[in-house]
């Protein structure tokens, strides 16, 4: 008996202190991390798959939810949501790191899972961060359970799981993205923060200025964590240690002035604006792909805008000046002749000068090609003889342009047909007359009829088309007046 009353009273003891030491934990608890949704209407954003009738609500709602793996940019509520979702389906959450995680670990989840099943027909919810990282053995261990329905897989990843993820793994899952949040989606999220008494600042005499919510919801760039975190630090920064009565996620102050957050101090709370940007992942190439295409659009503004993204997130400038440079030959070509030669002087620049003055002759290269004209003829020309000479019946070299030794080589074998003599085009009269441009023979350099370059009605391709057409028509009468002459 005496046994059993001290057990017992030891088990009352290990209870409280294990509740002691919850609260200082949750004591401790950031901001961000206090004020996670705990239900799908308190979800700041994120309409396009959680909005009335969407279909990642639709799967909740059923109770229906199969393995997921929802990708985006850091702060947009991933972990948040996977927690959301176990909680709406009343499922077990089990959180692992994918870059932490052993084979063992979740052979033991999956073990787990099943005796949950077993026993009660409760699921178990697995939610791998950083799933980019997983293993092959690791996703090979988890595929047939996956697949089975024994545990419901809920990845996240900033990258795009097409290329990140297991193909295997992928095909096995609800692919969700989650987008940045908007201006107004973070507002809501710092009001409620300031209004909530428990979780927030809602128990503070504090006052937070419109200006101060507008400017961390434009410096955060869409991420909560990042917002949540400079509101924390502009409170904590100044509320004085001698006036908190209690410490923790409900503090309270006595009878004291009111604590006002203004923009100027939102504005050091959050230091400089965080770029989101993944010099290796989908930012990286969308960012040059959105300033590729507002040049080739002839949209300085909007390129220049790209630009300076990539270079205030810290890419290499001499990435934007190769892909700029391809663009001058791509885009512009013969329509401004010059453009490629800026292009050269520019690349030259930059790896002369270095950051950050490398972003004036940057920003220059980009408003000038920008505004060039535009055309992609010679481009289309290139491709168009590639695939003829990849996919085609190869053409020989006609035996009037062959190379004066081989030729001469020909000649003196027998039953070579050496054909009609090369033209030397300077030996041609330039006659002056209309039309007319000179130095044309009516030589065929090719063997067949052929049309690949095709100048445009821009910039100086203008003038080239106009004498392409002096030169055809120019080549056929001297045709003409060849045959008429046989």
């Amino acid at each position: 008996m005496r046994w059993q009353v001290a057990a017992n009273h030891e088990a009352m003891e290990s209870d409280l202190f294990t509740g002691r030491r919850q609260a200082q934990l949750k004591n401790v608890e950031p901001l961000a991390v206090r004020m996670r949704p705990r239900t799908l209407d308190e979800f700041a954003g994120q309409l396009h798959v959680l909005g009335p009738g969407k279909l990642l609500r639709r799967m909740i709602d059923a109770g229906s939810v199969s393995s997921l793996i929802l990708h985006g940019p850091p702060g947009t509520g991933k972990t948040t949501l996977a927690e959301v979702v176990a909680l709406a389906t009343d499922r077990i959450f089990v959180r692992e790191n994918a870059a932490a995680v052993g084979v063992v670990r979740i052979r033991e989840v999956i073990e787990q899972a099943k005796v949950r099943l077993q026993d009660g027909g409760r699921r178990t919810v697995l939610f791998l961060d950083e799933i980019h990282r997983f293993t092959r053995s690791q996703q090979d261990v988890l595929l047939g359970d996956v697949e089975r329905g024994t545990i419901t897989l809920i990845g996240a990843t900033t990258e795009n799981p097409l290329f990140a993820v297991n193909s295997a793994l992928a095909s096995r899952s609800t692919l969700v993205r989650l987008e940045p949040l908007s201006e107004a989606d973070v507002v809501t999220l710092l009001r409620r923060a300031i209004a909530d008494p428990v979780r927030g600042y809602g128990a503070l005499p504090l006052t937070v200025t419109d200006d101060a919510l507008s400017l961390l919801a434009t410096l955060c760039d869409g991420d909560a964590r990042k917002a949540l975190g400079a509101l924390e630090v502009a409170v904590l920064s100044s509320v004085p240690t001698a006036t908190v009565v209690q410490a923790g996620p409900a503090a309270e102050i006595g009878n004291k002035p009111r604590i006002t957050i203004d923009a100027a101090t939102a504005q050091e709370s959050i230091q400089r604006k965080a770029v989101s940007y993944d010099a290796s992942g989908d930012e990286h190439y969308d960012s040059a792909s959105a300033m590729i295409k507002s040049v080739r659009g002839s949209d300085p503004d909007a390129a220049m805008y790209w630009a300076a993204r990539m270079l205030a997130a810290g890419e290499d400038p001499r990435f934007l000046c190769r892909r700029l440079a391809i663009l001058a030959s791509e885009d512009i070509g013969n329509a401004d002749p010059r453009a490629i030669m800026v292009a050269q002087a520019a690349w030259d620049l930059v790896e002369r000068i270095g950051m950050p003055e490398a972003r004036i002759t940057i920003g220059q290269l980009v408003a000038y090609l920008a505004l060039c004209p535009k055309s992609n003829a010679s481009y289309l020309a290139i491709d168009a003889a590639m695939r003829d000479v990849q996919t085609g019946r190869t053409q020989l070299v006609p035996f009037a342009i062959k190379d004066k030794t081989v030729k001469a080589a020909a000649g003196k074998s027998a039953g070579t047909d050496t054909g009609a003599a090369y033209q030397y085009s300077h030996d041609v009269a330039t006659t002056g007359a209309a039309g007319q441009v000179g130095g044309i023979t009516d030589q065929s350099y090719l063997g067949v009829t052929e049309r690949y370059y095709k100048p445009v009605q821009r910039g100086f391709e203008v003038d080239l088309a106009a004498r392409l057409e002096a030169v055809l028509a120019e080549r056929r009468g001297n045709r003409e007046k060849r045959q008429d002459e046989r």
